[in-house]
């Protein structure tokens, strides 16, 4: 049997098979993400998951590479009494307001988030990348496009993100383990998803669910976002001349 599966991973390729996708689509896409509580139904891994489903299928269709997926995202600190600093409702302790899950979350301050993106895009832009497309998790996400114009003089790369000229558009990773990500979910890696965790009752919510009723998702619906946005994606470059 021909095995039709192709490389796109930064982690699988071999030197001369990356030196040719390098020359063909000189883009890197960086998934954003972090890991926390995605309801009861959800993966502790899904913004990652998608963020880096989307980066697989732009590579394959528009060609270009995927780095390795940042689990680590963006977010408030907060100061305990005993001086200690938590990020994240999800990583602070007993005696502090509830969170979703013990443990469950990997955030980080924001300035050292944004250290961290740049001695990537160092690595990227001596490596001869000339574009990155990067998006996922949304403080990431936000992040991520708030630095474009600064981080674009200061690196000479040309960046893509979920910016304001496209976010009326943009149907992908929307809302948190609602109908939106539980049906990318349901198209990416429907092992992963168990909806009979959730009430079985539709008159009762899911809990700390943002967006629509997750119950309603399909697995239809996340390939359509996902096809959009890989075409969202496509026209960027296209427009950018890449």
């Amino acid at each position: 049997m021909i095995d039709t599966y192709e490389k796109v991973y930064y982690t699988e390729l071999l030197p001369h098979e990356f030196q040719k996708r390098l020359k063909e689509k000189p883009v890197a896409y960086l998934p954003l993400g972090t890991l926390e509580w995605h309801g009861a139904h959800l993966p502790l891994g899904s913004d990652s998951i998608q963020s880096e489903g989307l980066m697989v299928a732009c590579a394959r269709q528009l060609g270009g590479i995927v780095m390795p997926p940042i689990y680590l995202g963006p977010d408030q600190a907060i100061q305990a009494q005993d001086g200690q600093t938590f990020y994240g409702m999800d990583s602070i302790p007993d005696t502090l307001p509830p969170r979703q899950l013990k443990g469950s979350c990997y955030w980080v301050s924001d300035g050292f988030f944004k250290l961290l993106i740049d001695m990537i895009l160092i690595q990227i832009k001596r490596a001869g990348f000339q574009a990155v497309f990067a998006d996922g998790h949304g403080p990431s996400r936000w992040s991520w496009v708030k630095d474009l114009p600064e981080r674009e003089a200061r690196f000479g790369l040309k960046l893509f993100g979920v910016t304001s000229d496209i976010k009326r558009k943009w149907k992908y990773q929307i809302d948190h383990a609602g109908q939106n990500e539980t049906s990318i979910m349901l198209a990416l890696r429907p092992e992963l998803v168990d909806i009979s965790k959730l009430p079985q009752d539709p008159s009762i919510s899911p809990e700390r669910i943002l967006g629509k009723d997750p119950r309603q998702a399909t697995d239809k619906l996340g390939k359509k976002y996902l096809d959009a946005a890989v075409n969202i994606i496509k026209e960027k470059f296209v427009k950018s001349g890449l």
